[in-house]
């Protein structure tokens, strides 16, 4: 075989390995097989090869330092735009990340999650400091932009099948409607807490058994959220005033805690196919 076939090959290889196509000790197999003696194994840090940072043209190294160079001055004179020019930088920046997510996400899972983790960090502070700097300091709309965000971490997560940002969108719009039981309920007891979150906690399991045959992904998220709300009411009550001895909280943990691990345990063949 000659060596410009032999590069083409292992340049599929490396795709494979970024790609997850093949497992890791295939990949390593393989790039044994069509190596020539002497040449060196590339190396690959986060998904990426040294091969492919080598061999990189130099139009890409100045395209990332003027974006780098971009940012950086956006971020120290961000104070002295507009509002409006403010939300176009920020908008401009959470798309691009995003849209690099999604485009590399085949290819480099890792750095498609880091970007849209950047993305999603940086969409909530900066959205939260705009809010502060701007004056505005209702609970109302700190609470109403954490539901926005929680919504976008919920798509992009569903888009991109990341369950960890289905996970935290969820958790997300549990505190908002946390927040907004709280604001109405002025001394919530521990059974009306109970009344509360159960149902809640029901539902999104429900939902995540409907959801099972199409998407096991998102069951799973759904079966972790709502198992983590059935025991929300014994949380709030470190933080919430209620009128019962903490024996009984305990108890009720104790009870609820065996009950889910009860139901686990009987219903392990079906909730395994659920998620596997």
């Amino acid at each position: 075989m000659d060596a410009d076939k032999r590069k083409v090959i292992i340049k599929e290889i490396e795709h494979w390995r970024r790609s997850r196509l093949l497992p890791e000790h295939y990949c390593d197999f393989l790039m044994n097989l069509y190596l020539e003696d002497g040449m060196e194994k590339p190396k690959f840090i986060m998904g990426i090869s040294s091969t492919s940072v080598t061999g990189s043209n130099w139009k890409i190294w100045m395209v990332t330092m003027a974006m780098i160079a971009a940012v950086a001055l956006s971020a120290l004179n961000f104070n002295s735009f507009g509002l409006p020019m403010q939300i176009g930088i920020t908008t401009l920046f959470v798309v691009i990340c995003y849209w690099f997510a999604y485009r590399r996400h085949r290819d480099t899972p890792i750095w498609s999650y880091l970007s849209c983790g950047v993305a999603s960090v940086a969409m909530l502070f900066i959205g939260l400091y705009l809010l502060d700097w701007h004056g505005i300091h209702e609970p109302s709309a700190y609470i109403g932009y954490l539901a926005f965000c929680s919504l976008i971490w919920l798509l992009t997560g569903f888009a991109g099948r990341m369950a960890i940002f289905q996970f935290c969108g969820w958790v997300g719009l549990i505190g908002v409607y946390g927040w907004m039981l709280m604001k109405h309920l002025n001394q919530p007891n521990w059974l009306i807490l109970e009344i509360s979150w159960i149902p809640v906690s029901i539902l999104l399991i429900w939902i995540g058994w409907l959801a099972h045959h199409s998407n096991k992904q998102a069951a799973g998220v759904l079966m972790l959220t709502g198992a983590l709300v059935w025991f929300i009411p014994e949380a709030l009550t470190f933080i919430v005033d209620v009128d019962i001895s903490t024996q009984i909280i305990q108890l009720s943990f104790v009870g609820k805690l065996v009950s889910l691990g009860v139901a686990l345990f009987m219903l392990r063949k079906n909730w395994v196919e659920w998620v596997m």
